[in-house]
């Protein structure tokens, strides 16, 4: 007699799960018929009942269609249909194709998509390539939509982890002033990776995957001496990265990992006598293959139309100032890896 078993599948957002039962629930019906399975719904959780190999087909069905609704896609009859054949045949990695251009879909609702030709770049440079550079003013996207590339990559079990990290640059004497223990010190650091993460999943999710560890918002001294294996790790602001910790980071890449990391080369904070890391790693990782250095500029800036007129009016400046050290000039630009 065939071994029965039972499994949970968790949803994100409420509103992925009505979207998968579909009206009726006649999706989650087509499931059952198609693969014999129970599937019974418990708030936020489907329980999963029938023999282990059917289970698990159901279960993997149920979480390609909680993928495409967690980006927004139509589920309907065909498409459940077309994700069971998939599933049957083991092909369900192909899953991610059947979205659209759309590369998340934040907690509450709000596609984010590439607005630019080169955030465009951007996100097809991170998908191509195990390690993505992305240089360019502030307001160009940079950080945002690799954070939406991160939880898309985790919502459709590509990663099992997502983990963002910066440099505090003041991390000196000045940190100690600060009240606390040494998170609380370093928390005001990655607020924005923060903000990001609770718009892409919400705060009550984002706690919840922290606590279990599948996501971790640490300084870059935190990444010393560890292996990152099926993560999607994310190094913010790495104009501030010395060149000791640029390698640092660079060499913790594991199995089945992406790193993507952003900075702008006109706000370095470090010491005159210090040379930026993020400099340093385009320089010397311009021809390595599977890594792509992609270049963005005033074009991409995607919040008021005044930030493009202050980058415009600093960069005039910081040409003039560059004009007398042509040696120094930084140089980077997209490049299509395969």
């Amino acid at each position: 007699m065939e071994q029965m078993t039972e499994r949970i599948v968790s949803a994100e957002r409420v509103e992925d799960l009505i979207a998968v039962f579909g009206s009726f629930d006649e999706n989650i019906k087509q499931i059952e018929a198609a693969l014999e399975v129970a599937i019974v719904n418990r708030g936020e959780e489907l329980k999963v009942s029938g023999s282990m190999e059917a289970v698990d087909k159901a279960v993997r069905t149920l979480n390609g269609l909680l993928s495409l609704a967690a980006r927004g896609e139509i589920i309907d009859e065909q498409r459940v249909r077309y994700l069971i054949t998939l599933v049957k045949e083991g092909n369900d990695d192909q899953v991610a194709k059947m979205a659209k251009d759309v590369v998340c879909i934040t907690a509450k609702g709000k596609p984010i998509k590439a607005k630019t030709v080169g955030q465009q770049e951007y996100m097809k440079a991170i998908q191509n390539n195990t390690i993505t550079i992305g240089v360019g003013p502030a307001g160009t996207g940079k950080t945002y939509l690799a954070v939406a590339a991160a939880v898309a990559a985790f919502r459709e079990r590509t990663v099992n982890r997502i983990i963002l990290t910066r440099p505090a640059v003041e991390a000196g004497e000045r940190l100690g002033f600060l009240p606390g223990d040494l998170q609380n010190k370093v928390d005001p650091y990655l607020r924005p990776l923060y903000d990001a993460l609770y718009d892409m999943l919400g705060a009550e999710t984002f706690q919840k995957y922290q606590e279990r560890g599948a996501i971790e918002v640490a300084p870059l001294a935190y990444m010393r001496g560890r292996t990152l294996d099926d993560s999607f790790i994310i190094l913010d602001e790495a104009q501030n990265t010395t060149r000791e910790q640029m390698k640092m980071f660079l060499t913790r890449l594991g199995f089945g990992s992406k790193i993507v990391i952003t900075g702008d080369v006109t706000q370095i904070d470090l010491p005159d006598d210090k040379i930026s890391g993020l400099k340093d790693a385009v320089r010397v990782l311009e021809n390595v293959k599977d890594i792509a250095i992609c270049k963005l500029t005033s074009a991409d800036v995607v919040r008021h139309a005044l930030v493009q007129q202050i980058i415009n009016a600093y960069e005039k400046v910081a040409q003039k100032q560059e004009a007398k050290k042509p040696n120094e000039n930084f140089k980077g630009t997209y490049r299509k890896k395969n």
